[in-house]
């Protein structure tokens, strides 16, 4: 039996020092998410005094970590997708030793679901707040932060808590929401219609195992590595479609190649009551020019052509996958990888014009980092962000970041030097 220590509003807090045997904490309502309270304790770091608390909070698990010299400002961290099983998992930030050797608190949440539940997530973890105002006492600055989903989940929280947060960091983030899932779309589409592969939509069940092997014969053998005419003109389309003619861009097709094939998506996932994905508008390009070419064209003629429901997406509010609007009320900084084609930096691109648009510019910086990974950062590179953001919220002093709209600047060798600690496989070394 666990060892209750404190319940505070409905909630479970259990001590650092106790640990309990393999509890489950089942949600109410079906699907049964649950939390194994056995895997909420944790130990502090090396050499680090810290106060620990986790427990199970309105159907999720949590965890808080409080340093013995804390310095009054609360990190809340959000993680990314989990997939779609049924155990809920709280994961550490990555700078979980920057930040308790700097005297920083923070907590996280496994939030009461899984699935891609942007929801649930802000909601989730904007109620640590108040536990943690309960716990532990009122922060006097508090910075929200999250990988992939996470950084959806906190550049959705900052708009709809303009007043609860103080500055954010979004990381590797699904900052153009919905538009994402559009380019999932996109991906399947196009190579159909490039490999003369009769155009199929919704998506077949066996889409891998019976068309996204025959779209690879068609572009070339080894794909994604020796392309054929159509392999190429698929590559060029992707690229564009992911933030434009850019450095390496072939060392990111080949080792995302493969995967691109494989997101075939249904067009009423996230909880979306219809299809949220379309393409009606999109003209693809195979080069940064605005003209289109002949072979653009003839592409652009032949693709199918999707539409959304009207009720598959929602501008404002928390409802299907939210959207982020743009209208940034505190000092954010992101963080992305330049050959990242699952999250790709073309998100970034999609949230400057969204900031632009509301006039929020000045409350935005974004910096760019040469991998091909999915929120491939150094833990060094994290902190190194992380600090900046809290001397600009500090001290007013706006942190210098990359130019994501330029088209030069972009296709510039040295891309990405600007904030890149170390080189990475496919990339030179940024030297002066």
């Amino acid at each position: 039996m666990m060892k209750r220590i404190g319940i505070v509003a409905g909630l479970v807090v259990i001590a650092a020092s106790v640990v309990p045997r393999a509890v489950i904490v089942s949600a109410d309502q079906p699907p049964q998410y649950f939390v194994d309270a056995a895997k909420l304790p944790f130990d502090a770091l090396p050499g680090t005094n810290t106060r620990r608390l986790f427990g199970v909070h309105k159907g999720a698990g949590y965890r808080i970590e409080v340093p013995d010299s804390w310095n009054g400002s609360l990190v809340l961290y959000a993680h990314g997708f989990r997939g779609n099983g049924l155990e809920l998992t709280v994961s550490n930030p990555v700078i979980r030793q920057y930040l308790v050797t700097n005297g920083f608190a923070w907590a996280a949440s496994s939030y009461a679901k899984n699935g891609y539940d942007v929801k649930a997530g802000v909601q989730d973890t904007h109620a640590l707040t108040s536990l943690f105002n309960a716990l532990v006492g009122v922060p006097r600055r508090t910075y929200l932060t999250g990988h992939s989903m996470g950084g959806h989940i906190t550049g959705v929280a900052i708009e709809q808590y303009p007043n609860a947060y103080d500055g954010a960091m979004p990381m590797c983030g699904v900052m153009g929401d919905a538009e994402l899932f559009d380019y999932f779309l996109d991906l399947q589409l196009v190579a159909q219609a490039l490999a003369g592969i009769p155009p199929r939509y919704p998506f077949p069940t066996d889409y891998a195992t019976t068309i996204a092997p025959a779209i690879r014969t068609a572009f070339g053998t080894p794909y994604p590595f020796a392309l054929t005419p159509q392999g190429l003109q698929y590559a060029a389309v992707v690229q564009q479609l992911t933030g434009g003619s850019r450095a390496n861009f072939a060392t990111a097709f080949g080792f995302w190649g493969n995967s691109l094939l494989g997101f075939a998506l249904p067009g009423d996932f996230g909880g979306t009551p219809g299809r949220a994905v379309g393409n009606v508008d999109t003209i693809y390009q195979m080069d940064n020019d605005p003209a289109l070419t002949a072979a653009e064209q003839a592409l652009n003629n032949i693709v199918l052509r999707v539409s959304e429901d009207p009720q598959g997406r929602h501008p404002n509010g928390l409802a299907n996958i939210p959207g982020i609007s743009g209208d940034i009320p505190i000092p954010t900084l992101t963080m992305h990888t330049l050959g990242d084609l699952f999250v790709p930096f073309s998100m970034e691109q999609i949230y400057r014009r969204h900031a632009n648009a509301q006039g929020a510019s000045d409350l935005l910086v974004q910096r760019v980092y040469r991998d091909v990974g999915h929120c491939f950062f150094l833990p060094t590179e994290e902190a190194q962000a992380f600090a900046s953001l809290v001397n600009w919220v500090e001290t007013g002093a706006k942190p210098a970041g990359d130019d994501v709209l330029t088209s030069a600047a972009i296709a510039n060798p040295k891309y990405g030097c600007n904030f890149t600690q170390a080189p990475r496989a496919g990339y030179a070394a940024c030297t002066p």
